[in-house]
């Protein structure tokens, strides 16, 4: 039997976490605590505590570098978001996408450009539709 494994929840913290590691890997646990310290007031024990915790939920892997470890995503942003967008989603619009983007959009919350992309991808998606079709 084929089981889907889907990503870890992570929480705000760990998020920030594993998006300095999406941008840069792999890097120690000082590095992350200097990337973060602009925005957070944590300190390297704080970060120590929240890599462990992506560890166990295997969201992130180590590698020993001397007395040191290094920190390497296991899963992607863009899979982390993929299951995040449908996960609020199914929260929220009962697997809808379209009350989501109202909600978006009512809220003040779509840019010119969003609106440009959403059509762009819309146009995409109606052409993938007419594609099957044939």
């Amino acid at each position: 039997m084929n089981k889907k494994i889907s990503p870890p929840k992570i929480s705000q913290a760990e998020l920030s976490v594993m998006e300095v590691l999406w941008a840069e890997s792999p890097l120690p646990a000082s590095d992350i605590a200097k990337a973060l310290a602009a925005q957070k007031k944590w300190n390297i024990k704080t970060i120590k505590t929240l890599l462990s915790r992506l560890v166990d939920k295997q969201a992130l892997s180590t590698t020993k570098d001397g007395r040191r470890y290094l920190y390497i995503p296991l899963i992607s942003r863009e899979s982390y978001a993929t299951t995040a967008a449908r996960t609020l989603s199914d929260r929220l619009f009962g697997g809808r996408a379209a009350p989501l983007v109202a909600h978006l959009a009512e809220g003040k919350g779509l840019s010119d450009e969003d609106i440009a992309e959403l059509e762009v991808l819309l146009a995409d998606l109606k052409g993938e539709g007419l594609k099957n079709e044939r």
